[in-house]
């Protein structure tokens, strides 16, 4: 009589223990990418906007609002849209009351920093400026006033989509 068969282990797969480390890779490259995006809070994004060119953009944007440019704030209020907009009539109409909504209120603006940027992608960003300001008519003079600056980056152009001055007497 034969002793009873001896049952060997069974070999493991390779195609198994494979994939359980490419799952394990996978899991901690996805949670080394999360730790990363949490602790640089996006600081790291903004390649495309830098303080200059958030300034140029944004003096541009005021120069047009004290110039009257019609084309450049109806431009930068469509945010990128303004080529594809069948009728720019309303657009434009929109960006004459805003120049003269502005011009009532300023006789001169100068910016003088850019406070902070957050940037939101790569191609958006919003930032707390500094300007000062002349009144158009009496009020005190040559004061410091900070505004919110909406901006996009599109083809190789910095759009300022949408600001919001910020006063100190609005309470």
């Amino acid at each position: 009589m034969l002793p009873p068969a001896v049952s060997y282990p069974r070999r493991r797969s390779k195609r198994l223990i494979i994939s359980v480390l490419v799952a394990i890779a996978l899991v901690a490259a996805m949670t080394a990418v999360i730790i990363y995006g949490v602790r640089t809070n996006g600081s790291k994004t903004g390649g495309t906007f830098s303080e200059v060119t958030a300034k140029t953009a944004i003096e541009d944007y005021l120069k047009a609002l004290e110039q009257s440019n019609i084309n450049t704030i109806a431009r930068n209020a469509l945010c990128g849209m303004y080529d594809s907009v069948r009728d720019q009539r309303p657009d434009q109409a929109l960006a004459q009351l805003s120049s003269d909504a502005f011009r009532k209120q300023f006789s001169q603006v100068e910016l003088t920093s850019i406070d902070q940027i957050v940037y939101w992608s790569p191609y958006q960003a919003q930032v707390l400026f500094t300007m000062r300001t002349s009144p158009a008519t009496g009020g005190p003079k040559r004061r410091q006033i900070q505004g919110i600056a909406q901006l996009l980056y599109r083809r190789n152009q910095v759009l300022v989509c949408s600001y919001m001055l910020r006063t100190a007497d609005s309470h």
